[in-house]
């Protein structure tokens, strides 16, 4: 399985990945084996600043619905546009064009919690 080295994690199977200012955020590709085909992603969060941990939307595959959490505090700005028409997108290129929100961080010292993409490895048995 592909855990870039260049992302972090978080142990609820979210990543980010930093450009600027900007967060990326998306489900790694353990997450997105392990829900299956993905069908739709309900986030309704623009706008708001969500606390680390806590939800910011679901996403559902054909057969279950699952939370997705914020690895960090952060205001969302921009949810994927291509994921309205192609979330599939998230099963064949979760760490590109899969990634699922745009984010600003308001507190860059929570990004130290999170998992190296080798202790992410070391957490799903990979």
């Amino acid at each position: 399985m592909n855990f870039p080295a260049e992302l972090k994690y978080t142990k609820d199977h979210e990543w980010i990945r930093i450009e600027g200012d900007t967060a990326y955020i998306g489900i790694t590709e353990f997450a997105q084996r392990e829900l299956g085909d993905i069908v739709y992603l309900d986030i309704k969060t623009v706008g708001e600043t969500i606390g680390k941990d806590k939800e910011f939307g679901t996403i559902e595959a054909v057969k279950t619905v699952s939370d997705l959490f914020m690895p960090v505090t952060a205001a969302i700005n921009e949810i994927n546009p291509l994921l309205d028409a192609q979330p599939e997108l998230v099963n064949t290129d979760p760490y590109g064009d899969g990634w699922m929100i745009k984010a600003t961080i308001s507190n860059t010292a929570e990004l130290d919690t999170l998992l190296s993409h080798n202790d992410y490895a070391a957490l799903v048995g990979e």
